[in-house]
């Protein structure tokens, strides 16, 4: 059961939201708040599997909600509701942002049904508009390529999230996924999602590369007594 928490500046179309979803039975509606910096607070407690962001105009302050949700909880899948879904410039802000879906205000239950499912599920929908959008296409890849220009890449290393940290330097005791989830008291699950995103903002392809990088990054600091 995918557990959903809605977002938007509007309470009677959070109210219809929540109506929709009521009828799905594989759905849990978590809670719902207005658009703004409060909303990350019940975020963190519910750590729902996806998150609804929304706005009928200030679409910018979606996409900062979205960072600033995928900051603290990268494992939370955000699935944004502009205003005009046509923009071209919408999307390439909700995918800069690592939105996981990105819908039109004005989606179809069954739309919006079907999003949750794929996000819930580890999926990112948002990256098949790649294949119908080529200007957002274009503005993702001449991104890439000015990365790759850069002789210091390691500069764009994204900050890891005090709970990434306190799962690293488990990792680098040598704790395996289990005995890290006992510790901390939360599902193997939820710590196999810290890793991944640790490995993805180290830029490393295994565990034991992430511990070598944060080494030398001063990121883990060894007992050697």
């Amino acid at each position: 059961m995918a557990k959903v928490f809605i977002v938007d500046e509007q309470p009677m179309y959070r109210q219809g939201i929540r109506a929709a979803l009521a009828r799905m039975p594989d759905v849990e509606i978590a809670g719902d708040a207005t658009l703004d910096d409060a909303v990350l607070i019940p975020i963190d407690s519910l750590m729902p599997d996806v998150v609804i962001l929304g706005s009928d105009v200030a679409f910018a302050e979606s996409v900062r909600l979205c960072k600033a949700i995928k900051q603290r909880a990268p494992s939370v899948s955000i699935l944004i509701l502009s205003p005009d879904a046509q923009q071209d410039d919408h999307v390439y802000e909700a995918i800069k942002a690592q939105a996981s879906a990105f819908l039109g205000r004005n989606a179809s239950a069954d739309e919006l049904s079907r999003a949750i499912v794929r996000c819930a599920n580890g999926e990112h929908p948002i990256n098949e508009t790649l294949t119908t959008r080529p200007r957002v296409a274009e503005q993702i890849l001449q991104q890439f390529h000015e990365l790759s220009r850069q002789k210091e890449t390691e500069s764009f290393m994204s900050p890891l999230t005090p709970k990434e940290m306190e799962v690293l330097r488990y990792m680098a005791e040598g704790f395996l996924n289990k005995q890290i989830a006992d510790k901390l008291d939360v599902t193997e699950q939820t710590i196999k999602n810290h890793i991944t995103s640790i490995l993805r903002k180290l830029n490393a392809n295994a565990r034991t590369q992430a511990v070598v990088i944060a080494i030398k990054k001063g990121l883990v600091v060894l007992n050697r007594d």
